[in-house]
């Protein structure tokens, strides 16, 4: 576990609410020098802490708007089996995460498309085409009332 002192914690929650804050109202904001900031910023990206920054974009804009979380089951418990379904999922653009959880299924994705009938062919033509999967469970989101993703 990596340490991070109290300067650090309220840096990261900063730059996690605005990556794009300027130096020096960052140090304002955590009552630093600029200086000082600026070398705690620069070792907290050295360190692998902070791993890259990333544009907030509406999926509207991207042609999305219909995002649905998948739970996906596999057939086989083989490393071959996950690593196959890995590499499809990387290939798919519309597959925005792809997680491998424990519990009932193997994975957890979260899907953008622009519409039902785009998930409809996604669901049909990436996921039903797989040999390894064997259950796929949709939830629908409605409205995400606290979404704090980078």
């Amino acid at each position: 576990m990596t340490d991070i002192d109290q300067i650090n914690a309220r840096i990261l929650r900063e730059l996690a609410r605005n990556a794009r804050l300027p130096n020096l109202e960052l140090a304002q904001r955590v009552g630093l020098s600029p200086s000082a900031c600026l070398r705690r910023v620069q070792d907290l990206e050295r360190r692998g802490i902070i791993r890259g920054y990333r544009a907030v974009i509406e999926p509207g804009a991207m042609g999305g708007g219909f995002t649905a979380y998948v739970a996906v089951g596999l057939s086989e418990h083989t490393k071959a089996a996950q690593l196959a379904f890995e590499r499809a999922m990387v290939a798919s653009p519309h597959v925005r995460e792809c997680h491998n959880v424990t519990g009932a299924v193997e994975y957890l994705l979260r899907v953008e498309v622009a519409d039902i009938a785009a998930y409809k062919h996604f669901h049909a033509e990436t996921l039903g085409t797989l040999p390894q999967v064997t259950s796929i469970t949709s939830y629908v989101v409605m409205d995400s009332p606290k979404d704090e993703r980078g």
